[in-house]
């Protein structure tokens, strides 16, 4: 018994001075490990901001449309990638670590098809700051949707649309899609189209609006203003009013105080008004429909 009782003693006591060998031997690496890492969590915002000037000096254009912030973020986040494989690398972990991700391959896979549209956005979300297409307070127009941009996030972009609604965007449907920025635009037309019965006097008409929208505070370049007619359809004109805005104007007083102006003038003027089909903005060749019935 007692021979027994010595031989289990023996036992955990080998095992015990095995442990305590293999420690006292992976020490030194754990240490100059723990060491490699905390330098570079302590120096990476100063490399990241080192690789930030570098990336400017190499491509001087980024300095003036990209986001120094976001790019030190993302500068950060790599080196502080690097810093914890090498401090793996030298504690003799990194095999068990690539293993490990190995191990996690179909899983990899399975959530990477999950999380497609979610890592896309946040991607998105990264490149829309560095390339800074918009800034918070332009007024952009994505898809169907209007509005001032109130936050840019790495998700979504929250727009504050024309009625007042908060609307989100996916930051991955800004990124694959065209948008337009109506503020960065040194001018924005604004096209109104209105129909007009061919039987009232179209001379008279023509000279009305145009009148109008001369009157009007915010009409930019007066000379570019015109009003045209595009096409005659079972009796009925349709007529086109073109004119420039002021930088910096509030686009939807603008429109409400045309539509109403050119009304009270039509009306005085005792001309019939069909319907104001659309209203367009334009940048350049670009056309944004809103439809009013």
């Amino acid at each position: 018994m007692q021979k027994n009782g010595l031989s289990y003693i023996d036992v955990i006591y080998k095992v015990l001075e095995n442990w305590y060998l293999r420690f006292a031997e992976l020490t030194p690496k754990l240490i100059v490990g723990i060491l490699v890492f905390t330098f570079f969590l302590i120096t990476s915002k100063y490399l990241s901001q080192g690789c930030v000037k570098v990336f400017h000096k190499l491509f001087p254009k980024s300095k003036k449309e990209g986001s120094l912030v976001t790019l030190i973020k993302v500068s950060r986040f790599m080196i502080m990638i690097m810093g914890t494989f090498i401090a793996l690398e030298i504690m003799g972990f990194s095999g068990f670590l690539w293993k490990f991700i190995g191990s996690l391959g179909v899983a990899g896979v399975i959530a990477g098809v999950a999380l497609k549209d979610l890592v896309s956005s946040i991607f998105s979300g990264m490149l829309i700051g560095i390339d800074k297409a918009f800034k918070i307070g332009d007024y952009i127009t994505i898809g169907a949707h209007s509005g001032t941009v109130q936050e840019i996030g790495f998700l979504t972009t929250k727009l504050i649309t024309d009625d007042g609604k908060k609307a989100y965007i996916p930051n991955q449907v800004i990124f694959n899609a065209p948008f337009y920025n109506i503020t960065a635009s040194p001018q924005r037309r604004i096209i109104l189209n209105f129909e007009i019965p061919g039987d009232e006097d179209l001379n008279k008409v023509q000279q009305g609006i145009l009148e109008v929208i001369k009157g009007l505070e915010n009409v930019d370049r007066l000379d570019t203003s015109e009003v045209i007619f595009t096409d005659l359809k079972q009796g009925i004109f349709t007529l086109q009013a073109k004119f420039l805005m002021k930088v910096g104007a509030n686009m939807v007083q603008l429109k409400s105080e045309a539509f109403m102006k050119i009304k009270q003038r039509l009306d005085s003027d005792n001309i019939q008004l069909v319907t104001p089909t659309s209203i367009s903005i334009t940048n350049g060749e670009t056309t944004l429909n809103e439809n009013h019935d």
